[in-house]
C-alpha cells in the first residue's frame, strides 16, 4: 500500500489536532465540514476507514516513529 509522504502526514495530523483542540465538531457547519474533510484525508492517506486508526497509522508513518532494528549491529 502507498503511504502519503511524511510531510503531508505531519501537516494533516496537525490540522486535525488543531481542529479537535478547538472543538470544531461543536462548531458551525463549515467548521465541522472542515474537520470531516481533514479526517477523511487522514483515512485516505493511511488506507484506513476510522479516524483513530488513521491517526495511529499516520503517526507511525512519521520519521522517528518506529524503533530501528539494531539486530545487525555488533554487540
Amino acid at each position: 500500500m502507498l503511504m502519503a509522504h511524511p510531510a503531508v502526514l505531519k501537516t494533516v495530523i496537525a490540522q486535525y489536532e488543531t481542529l479537535r483542540v478547538l472543538h470544531a465538531e461543536e462548531g458551525d457547519e463549515e467548521v465541522r465540514r472542515r474537520m470531516e474533510d481533514v479526517g477523511y484525508a487522514l483515512c485516505v492517506s493511511t488506507g484506513t476507514s476510522d479516524i483513530d486508526a488513521a491517526l495511529i497509522a499516520a503517526r507511525y508513518g512519521l520519521p522517528g516513529a518506529r524503533v530501528e532494528d539494531d539486530s545487525l549491529l555488533a554487540t
